[in-house]
């Protein structure tokens, strides 16, 4: 399925997003989790700041 987004992204206007993967921690469990977004690319430093 991650083969198809990324490849779709390299075509024409795709070039300007990029696809990122967030590690995020519960806070009540402890667990490791994903948050996944398509984000442009000016974007990308704030989404991992945040």
């Amino acid at each position: 399925m991650a083969k198809k987004v990324v490849a779709s992204l390299q075509k024409g206007e795709g070039r300007g997003f990029a696809k990122v993967i967030k590690m995020v921690k519960s806070p009540k469990s402890g667990a490791y989790s994903f948050k996944e977004e398509i984000v442009p690319n000016e974007n990308v430093k704030d989404f991992f700041a945040k």
